[in-house]
């Protein structure tokens, strides 16, 4: 499948908005902090910024309202729905810590159950697609849950170093989630490497039962829609250096860094500017590796119409 930047930043940064809301909604930081207030404001940015994004890959984006009509038998509308519903308690959330610096547990944990909700709206969009045999699988709605969630933490313990408050308890709840997200990614990755295609130019023609099929020729020579956006390849070597380097920039790093972080924090030690300053570059170092992981995530799927095109 085509790798469209758009739908990476979407997916990436919502998923982090998504996930750092989550983690506010659970009162986990002083809501008196000035960091804190960042936090709200920097959640609520992403999650605007993510949404955004995704209109850029709509060939009609004036007519993106359409898309909340369908919620009764489609995960992208109720994506839609969820994320505009999520808004509410959200910003509720925000104004109470911002303007009041005060938390409210009934509206804090309405807004982390609807971002989860909503994240939970995104993987069965590619979950549910039956014709793209890699995604169809609960691993996929569990990987964008947990990396949602992990991001989040990540997020959350950095403020929580800046005066947020929990800081050890983020730090260790972020390290659990890293650890289990990329455990959940690479079980992930046996699984597409490993698949019998249920979808073959034998099972797709009809002519499976008399010998193997093969293409002759493609259906036409010029490129269409469907090979341009369903036909994209990756070189398997090339796909294999990008997975360590996913996993180097997005799990590895910055598990080292919450590590160290962590035991400097458990030994007395203070939370200073240091602390601070290796959070925020463990929090980049994350971006890019889920910047790399949905590249690959899309870039490694394949599409069963490709049958036709010898794909």
């Amino acid at each position: 499948m085509h790798p469209a930047a758009s739908i990476i930043a979407f997916t990436v940064l919502s998923g982090l908005g998504y996930g750092l809301a989550a983690i506010l909604g659970s009162g986990l930081l002083d809501p008196a902090a000035l960091a804190t207030k960042a936090a709200h404001i920097l959640a609520l940015s992403l999650i605007a910024a993510g949404l955004m994004a995704s209109t850029l890959h709509l060939g009609n984006p004036q007519r993106a309202w359409r898309a909340f009509s369908q919620w009764r038998s489609s995960w992208l509308s109720r994506e839609g729905v969820l994320s505009v519903l999520a808004f509410v308690p959200l910003t509720v959330s925000a104004w109470l810590c911002v303007i009041e610096g005060r938390y409210l547990a009934p509206i804090g944990l309405a807004g982390s159950v609807l971002s989860l909700a909503t994240v939970f709206c995104t993987s069965m969009i590619y979950a549910s697609l039956k014709s793209v045999q890699a995604w169809h699988t609960r691993l996929t709605t569990t990987c964008y849950l947990l990396f949602a969630l992990a991001g989040g933490a990540l997020l959350g313990s950095a403020f929580g170093v800046a005066g947020g408050g929990a800081a050890i308890l983020l730090l260790l709840l972020a390290l659990v989630l890293l650890v289990a997200a990329w455990a959940m990614k690479i079980i992930w990755l046996r699984h597409l490497d490993s698949f019998q295609p249920l979808s073959t130019p034998g099972s797709a023609t009809g002519l499976g039962a008399i010998g193997r099929v093969r293409l002759f020729e493609r259906p036409h020579v010029t490129e269409n829609y469907l090979t341009t956006e369903m036909g994209f390849r990756v070189v398997r070597k090339h796909a294999i250096k990008l997975r360590k380097l996913a996993l180097l920039l997005g799990g590895l790093l910055p598990g080292a860094v919450i590590f160290l972080v962590l035991a400097a924090l458990m030994a007395g030690a203070d939370a200073g500017a240091v602390a601070l300053l290796a959070l925020v570059v463990a929090v980049l170092s994350h971006v890019g590796g889920m910047l790399t992981e949905r590249w690959l995530f899309f870039a490694e799927a394949r599409h069963t119409v490709m049958n036709y095109y010898g794909g």
